[in-house]
């Protein structure tokens, strides 16, 4: 691990040390969540698909995952995926109080957010030509929606959900086949969002921000479920949303066409692939919400490169709440976009789903 290479130890047993720490921690997961595979052999495959997600393979396919574990074919993988019985909502229950309790810290942030699958056929569920912003247009795809917990101990994914967009809720017999249940109806990827963090709060994730992008961001009706929670928030917005300022209503452009070129911070929001993430930054007073000792405020932040490129996010946090205080909250948002790239999340808890083959 980092920092253990020190006092004259030897690298070789650092590195036996990492191991033997690493089959420690997979031993901890096993228990907590051995129960929920009753069956011997589902077990095993549980295990050992583990095993093979932590594995040096590039593509984490079912053929390559059989291979890394010493098996001729990828059926077993497969037969663990789509019909051994399991439950993956139980798996993530119990896994969550592993999570908090390894990186668990008050000043964490949950991270929403959506990431595109692309696909070929019309079978898998909820798959359709729809917008994929991690291919950047329109295409044949599945969305899946994700919760990051991120505090400065570390960050993972910690929950999931399949968006179904309305042509599959309408349709009950494409439903049927795809093994999706009867009572799951449309619900958008901020309604999805909220189920997750209702889950998470209710299950008392120590957390004290969200954060997302746009598409969270101009939903008025999750903005207002936080807020009525008491829940702080930084959520970005697109210059074509209204915000309340003053006793009128502005769009976001405007607001942002009006600045004045002083009173910027120059702030960093986190380290990034490519180093410290620097940017200048200031905020702008909001309508004030219902609550007491609370507030909103429009955030900007600014290009170094390109002062005319702007990203606008509205805040909602208690009074006292400090400009780099925020600006650390949004940086989290990174998080999320840091465990797709490297695909870090666990995919038995964090992607599989019930019903059909998801991603």
């Amino acid at each position: 691990m980092e920092g253990q290479q020190e006092q004259g130890r030897d690298p070789e047993d650092v590195t036996l040390e990492t191991v033997r720490m690493w089959r420690l921690w997979q031993t901890e997961v096993e228990r907590r969540i051995g129960a929920q595979f009753a069956r011997r052999e589902v077990r095993w495959r549980a295990w050992a698909y583990i095993r093979g997600l932590l594995s040096p393979v590039e593509r984490k396919n079912s053929w390559q995952l059989a291979e890394v574990n010493g098996e001729r074919t990828p059926y077993g993988v497969q037969h663990l995926l789509g019909r051994a019985q399991w439950d993956a909502e139980k798996v993530r229950d119990d896994l969550r109080p592993y999570v908090v309790e390894h990186l668990g810290a008050p000043e964490a942030v949950l991270v929403v957010d959506e990431t595109g699958f692309l696909k070929k056929g019309q079978q898998s569920a909820g798959v359709a030509r729809q917008y994929s912003g991690t291919a950047g247009r329109v295409d044949n795809c599945q969305i899946g929606v994700f919760l990051t917990y991120a505090s400065p101990r570390g960050h993972v994914l910690l929950d999931r959900d399949l968006y179904l967009p309305k042509e599959w809720t309408s349709d009950e017999a494409r439903c049927a086949r795809a093994g999706i249940p009867a009572e799951r109806t449309f619900a958008t990827k901020p309604q999805l969002a909220q189920q997750m963090l209702e889950r998470a709060f209710d299950a008392h994730v120590p957390a004290s921000w969200v954060a997302g992008d746009s598409v969270y961001g101009e939903n008025r009706a999750l903005r207002a479920w936080l807020e009525d929670h008491d829940h702080a928030y930084v959520l970005a917005v697109s210059g074509k949303e209204y915000l309340w300022q003053a006793g009128q209503h502005h769009q976001v452009k405007t607001l942002l066409a009006t600045l004045a070129p002083e009173g910027w911070a120059r702030l960093r929001a986190g380290d990034g692939t490519k180093g410290p993430r620097w940017y200048d930054w200031r905020w702008l007073a909001l309508a004030a919400p219902r609550q007491l000792h609370w507030r909103r405020w429009l955030l900007v932040r600014r290009s170094l490169s390109d002062p005319t490129e702007l990203t606008a996010y509205v805040v909602f946090a208690p009074q006292a709440t400090v400009l780099a205080t925020v600006v650390q909250v949004a940086g989290r948002r990174w998080t999320i976009e840091q465990c797709f790239e490297k695909r870090t999340w666990n995919k038995v808890t964090c992607v599989r789903e019930r019903f059909g083959t998801i991603f």
